[in-house]
């Protein structure tokens, strides 16, 4: 099931795009979240879904959502997303992207 793709605010979506012009790794990343963007867009469900027990509160609050995906990209890199739908259109919400450090560090770990 396809979905459309949308960034949680605006900050999200500044950093994605001062990716683009970035030092070399940032210019990796940013086209590896490219092509990660394409295959979530295509299946929303393929990424690592998040027991609703540990999704971090900052996500809760700030973004209202009720359940999160992870997937594993560029190295270390993971985009942490959610999905939400109304039985007929399916909508994929780009939280953020870390390193695996600072994935840990969100999740406590």
């Amino acid at each position: 099931m396809k979905s459309a793709l949308y960034f949680a605010d605006d900050q999200v979506s500044d950093a994605f795009f001062k990716l683009q012009s970035g030092r070399v790794e940032e210019n990796e990343i940013f086209n590896q979240l490219n092509t990660v963007f394409d295959i979530i867009t295509m299946n929303p469900f393929c990424g690592i879904q998040v027991p609703k027990r540990i999704i971090p509160k900052v996500y809760i609050t700030k973004y209202g959502i009720d359940n999160l995906w992870k997937f594993n990209f560029h190295k270390n890199w993971r985009l942490m997303y959610s999905v939400a739908g109304d039985g007929t259109h399916v909508v994929t919400l780009v939280l953020e992207w870390l390193p695996h450090k600072e994935y840990e560090r969100r999740f406590g770990y």
